[in-house]
């Protein structure tokens, strides 16, 4: 760390407002390009920089213990961002807003044919690597909007094997998406499953 950076954080500690603001302009514009990789959305990232410089002024007394601030402030970000996302997929009402906004800041179009395209053909390489069984439970359920019961019936199943094979081949199918889409493509795309 630099011997200036240093001196800022202790300034920082101490409660110096100014020291603050020579921070926030020196890593505000760094942080917000690093969490708009993610998140896609001008609006919601500069929530989560003020979120993060919130946490760095109310935990100011300990910044003076920290070795690597750099490497402190990106994973505070990344934290914020992760535990965003997580919220976003768990809020579809959420998520369809986050959608709409990507959408309008991307231009639409071609490239929301082009995620959903290639969203469609991920999906289909993930339902194609299941077992065959699970891949005709999930197929029924997915593609022919059959009830766990009917799917039962129609391959003599019981109705807990039935879910058992649906549970997994979500669990599955979400796991491949994880590695094939960066994070805010995947909340997106993931009530899709």
């Amino acid at each position: 760390m630099l011997d200036d950076e240093r001196m800022l954080l202790q300034q920082i500690a101490k409660g110096d407002a100014r020291a603050f603001k020579t921070i926030f302009d020196c890593y505000r514009n760094r942080l917000h390009y690093y969490i708009f990789s993610f998140v896609k959305s001008g609006q919601v990232t500069e929530e989560l920089v003020m979120d993060v410089f919130m946490k760095l002024w109310t935990g100011r007394e300990m910044l003076v213990q920290i070795e690597n601030f750099d490497g402190f402030l990106f994973r505070v970000a990344h934290n914020k961002t992760i535990d965003f996302l997580r919220s976003v997929a768990k809020d579809p009402a959420f998520r369809e807003l986050l959608w709409e906004e990507i959408q309008i800041e991307s231009g639409i179009g071609a490239d929301n044919a082009l995620i959903s395209h290639e969203y469609e053909e991920k999906l289909r390489e993930a339902i194609a690597l299941l077992s065959p069984q699970r891949k005709k439970v999930y197929q029924l359920s997915r593609e022919m909007d059959l009830t766990h019961e009917e799917i039962a019936v129609r391959l003599n199943l019981s109705k807990s094997t039935v879910n058992n094979h649906l549970v997994e081949a979500r669990q599955f199918i979400r796991q491949y998406l994880v590695n094939k889409f960066d994070l805010a493509m995947l909340v997106l795309i993931i009530g899709r499953i």
